[in-house]
């Protein structure tokens, strides 16, 4: 009989796992986050259809990213009906607690009772940036399964021919294939294995599944770039690779990075306060903070009994942690991209916990009961998960699902140019057969006479039923204006005589799709600002 509840923890786990994220995703609503809206779910969409070679960057410099990882979403949000979609991705990234209690288990060992499981698997549910996450076409959740999963495998002990770290490669290798800011991960398992019994041969297993798992996710996109535009990460590291198609730039977002050592070092303390320099939006997180706080009494511990208070394999996956976490400060500084580390925080804290009651044991003053230890894991995990709040990327009530209609004059196939972002989610819902230029983008603006201006230039000579269409917000924050001065780049101008069209925007601003004819002069594009808009 207890054998048999043995074997039904497992899918038990899975299932409960599966079921609190469907839930969680069914009761906070329909995903619309930013990104979404401006290159996720064209990303798929053109893969589905065909497309990049047909449209110009919607979703602006984005769009040039790998576009396998926002498959599954698409095909999930188009292909099942509301909340349905939502709620099968919320089961799918539910299932991370299903792999954080079952790397918890790895690293726990023999400490690894229900208390202890129960406790990390708590503090992984309320991981604050993973549950915002939940029921959305984020790829930060998705990708961290694997990695979780890889750095179970390479913490395992029951391998004696190595295999798990050429299934860990693998994954964390395919991982950053979909992703390559997980790259961060991969060096930090790298270096984490250089301190396991045979180093070398660990490393060239590990290293081998990576290149693999690589080049089968990101190779075919990264031969298509360099076909295209001659570089194989275009438009990114191009001081490298010097695409004439991209500004000779190194691209990269450094408005979260630390001012400097104190700022960074501050950064785990910030979070636990709600400070939120590392994201957009607010959000509250004490995992870090707690893990430097028990690795410093662990510290001192081991200082004042002389003794080495952790194992050799729990040192290996502290290095992993933190070589981890410093290369992604050092990268990034994006919460979001930390997510892997949110998670593994988890069973890392109660095995820290554990560790730190253990050492002190044997001192009559501090030694705790079986109870009392349970007590004060439980307790620790509940108090994290209690202070912890996560952020919001947009959603919309489910009982106000986004199906937009559109207008009958736009219902011909036409060529629709976006003069602002984000805006590339339109284009799996305009008339098949149309084509979608983004103009606006100013990170990696149309190189005159290049590869993608030509398409623009060939496309609007060759004109579709629907004619041209300008698109853009109705209303615009001062930061982010329609930028129609772009159309004179094309000898355009929206054609006042006729009134535009409104679509409705799924975070509730309309968007106008204005008509748009050949210019009389090169000043003429701007002449009809706001012509008359339909309220229809």
């Amino acid at each position: 009989m207890a054998l048999a509840r043995k074997h039904l923890v497992t899918p038990l786990v899975i299932a409960g796992s599966a079921i609190a994220g469907a839930i969680y995703a069914y009761v906070v609503g329909e995903d619309i986050n930013w990104d979404w809206q401006n290159y996720h779910d064209y990303a798929g969409f053109a893969l589905v259809h065909g497309r990049f070679d047909l449209d110009v960057a919607p979703g602006g410099f984005q769009s040039f990213l790998n576009p396998l990882i926002y498959l599954l979403p698409y095909v999930v949000r188009h292909g099942l009906e509301t909340p349905w979609w939502g709620v099968a991705l919320g089961a799918l990234h539910g299932l991370n607690l299903a792999v954080v209690w079952w790397v918890a288990r790895v690293l726990l060992d023999r400490s690894a009772d229900v208390f202890a499981l129960g406790a990390a698997v708590l503090i992984a549910a309320l991981s604050p940036m993973t549950l915002s996450e939940v029921g959305t076409s984020f790829a930060d959740i998705l990708t961290a399964m694997p990695i979780l999963v890889a750095v179970g495998l390479i913490f395992r002990d029951d391998d004696e021919r190595g295999r798990r770290f050429l299934i860990a490669g693998l994954l964390i290798g395919a991982a950053t294939g979909l992703k390559l800011t997980n790259a961060t991960y991969l060096i930090g398992a790298g270096v984490s294995l250089l301190l396991v019994a045979q180093p070398l041969r660990a490393l060239v297993m590990f290293g081998a599944g990576s290149a693999l798992a690589g080049m089968v996710t990101a190779g075919p996109w990264a031969l298509k770039m360099m076909r295209d535009f001659g570089s194989p990460l275009f438009p990114f590291y191009n001081t490298l690779f010097r695409s004439p198609e991209a500004p000779q730039i190194s691209i990269a977002d450094t408005r979260f990075m630390p001012s400097g050592v104190l700022d960074a070092l501050a950064y785990p303390f910030y979070w636990v306060v709600g400070k939120h320099p590392s994201s957009e939006w607010a959000f509250r997180d004490p995992r870090f903070a707690v893990v430097i706080v028990l690795l410093i009494a662990l510290i001192l511990t081991g200082l004042g009994q002389r003794r080495e208070v952790l194992a050799l394999r729990d040192r290996r996956l502290v290095i992993f942690f933190w070589i981890s976490y410093l290369l992604w400060m050092l990268a990034f500084s994006i919460q979001r991209y930390l997510m892997p580390l949110e998670l593994l925080a988890a069973p890392l804290i109660v095995l820290l916990l554990i560790r730190l009651i253990d050492a002190w044991r044997g001192h009559a003053a501090m030694a705790l009961s079986a109870r009392s230890r349970q007590a004060v894991i439980v307790g620790t995990a509940a108090v994290i998960a209690l202070a912890s709040q996560p952020t919001d990327w947009m959603r919309r009530p489910w009982s106000d699902p986004y199906r937009p209609q559109l207008a009958d004059a736009l219902l011909r196939p036409a060529t629709f140019l976006l003069l602002q972002k984000p805006l590339g989610y339109v284009t799996s819902f305009l008339p098949q057969g149309s084509r979608v230029y983004q103009l606006s983008e100013l990170v990696v603006p149309i190189v005159p006479g290049g590869v993608l201006d030509r398409r623009v230039r060939n496309g609007l000579a060759e004109p579709l039923p629907g004619g041209v269409w300008a698109l853009y917000y109705a209303e615009s924050p001062a930061d982010n204006p329609p930028r129609l001065d772009v159309l004179n780049d094309y000898a355009l101008a929206i054609d006042g005589a006729r009134r535009c069209e409104r679509i409705p925007g799924a975070d509730g601003t309309d968007i106008l799709a204005c008509p748009v004819i050949t210019a009389a002069g090169p000043a003429a594009s701007t002449a009809g600002l706001r012509p008359g808009i339909s309220t229809d």
